[in-house]
């Protein structure tokens, strides 16, 4: 038997997600909808290039997240 062959060990992880193309989304993943993973999944959202230009803290990128 393959190692979690049957997922219930799997979580998923969406990268980058901060950069996707204007009208696309993650949202069905993240539902887990797609491909249903006992543990569900996370997204990483890392900062972008003009918040750290416009000196946006991590603590104000967070609360724009929420």
């Amino acid at each position: 038997m393959k190692e979690d062959e049957k997922m219930v060990r799997t979580i998923g992880v969406l990268t980058k997600i901060d950069i996707m193309d204007k009208g696309t989304n993650c949202r069905k993943e993240l539902l887990n909808e797609t491909v249903a993973l006992r543990l569900g999944y996370v997204a990483i959202v890392n900062r972008s290039k003009q918040d750290i230009l416009d000196n946006i803290g991590v603590a104000k990128g967070v609360e724009r997240e929420a």
